[in-house]
């Protein structure tokens, strides 16, 4: 086998012309060049240099070797530079997956501050949510995802029941569904760093009556007969749980993900929703209140954010970096 240290010899003592200088040029001794010699011409099984009146001189192998030497020994340097770049953050590469509401809140200020900090670094971003993101760390798609889950939930299932299924019923298919699909959540084998705990509220009407509790919460079971505008499938399973938990199934007119849509269909008076806190730092709130909300236990709802590695790659320097800029930008809201 063909050492990198060996064609650092052969290159020497072809420059040189003996094993002494090439010794002398390595800073080894000459019986260390004349065993690395003897060693790099047993793994190719054929005399690499030649000995003659005027000095040593390569064999037409040597020659052939020597030639491809340069070009493996400069691939090697090159190489060697890239990776202490990487390691000592002069350079890498981080590729981001986020959901939208961690997008347009905690995203910009981490990987502003990391820029700032490291401006050889490049960091990409794509959105998707759980359980796609999670997915893709494990694919090798992304070296961190932004996720989130629902600690009162049994697996976030998205769970739309028959309008005409009672309320047991429904609780039947929510608990089949989480069932289902708790492995969504099941992060085990990543390297989970939370971030912070997102407290729910619900968005309802300007003029609706649980407007003016003036930050007293509103229990699920109080919004029996509302209609719903339900969001992700993920946060619609939850929503779906949180409501079978009181006894009753939503009536979801809407569903969609995009936020200012919500808050237009809730002031237009034509549902309520439950949103996350952190969806409120990024749209306008004209024509809704913001309710606290609590399950039928009378604990608050929340959702817990984190992000997602590999352990594997959870001490590369990069995304050990990453990891730290979004915990700061988290600490900081």
């Amino acid at each position: 086998m063909i050492e990198a240290r060996h064609l650092r010899v052969l290159r020497a003592v072809a420059r040189t012309g003996s094993f002494s200088a090439a010794a002398r040029e390595l800073g080894c001794t000459q019986p260390a060049v004349s065993q690395q010699m003897k060693a790099l011409e047993k793994s190719v099984a054929t005399p690499l240099v030649v000995r003659s009146g005027k000095g040593m001189q390569l064999s037409e192998a040597g020659e052939v070797l020597l030639k491809h030497a340069s070009g493996i020994l400069a691939g090697l340097s090159a190489a060697e530079e890239e990776v202490a770049a990487i390691a000592g953050l002069r350079s890498g590469r981080v590729r981001l997956v986020s959901f939208p509401t961690a997008s347009s809140t905690l995203v910009p200020k981490a990987v502003a501050q990391l820029r700032a900090a490291r401006p050889g670094m490049r960091v990409s971003l794509v959105e998707a949510e759980p359980p796609e993101s999670p997915a893709m760390v494990r694919a090798g798609e992304c070296e961190v995802a932004l996720a989130f889950r629902y600690p009162d939930s049994q697996g976030g299932a998205a769970v739309v029941p028959s309008p005409h299924a009672s309320a047991r019923e429904a609780r039947a298919e929510a608990t089949l569904e989480a069932a289902a699909s708790a492995a969504a959540t099941d992060w085990s084998d990543l390297v989970v760093q939370p971030l912070l705990d997102d407290p729910m509220v619900v968005l309802v009407p300007a003029g609706h009556r649980l407007a003016g509790r003036d930050g007293v919460p509103v229990g699920v079971g109080e919004l029996a007969d509302e209609q719903w505008i339900a969001g992700c499938p993920q946060c619609r399973g939850h929503l779906v749980e949180l409501c079978a938990g009181a006894g009753f199934q939503p009536r979801i007119d809407f569903a969609t993900d995009d936020y200012p849509a919500v808050v237009g269909l809730v002031a237009a008076g034509l549902g309520v929703a439950v949103l996350p806190g952190m969806a409120l730092d990024a749209v306008r709130r004209d024509g809704v209140a913001v309710v606290p909300l609590e399950t039928a236990a009378g604990e608050p709802v929340r959702r817990e954010v984190v992000a997602l590695t590999l352990p594997d790659l959870a001490g590369v320097p990069a995304v050990g970096l990453m990891l730290d800029q979004l915990a700061a930008a988290a600490a900081a809201r």
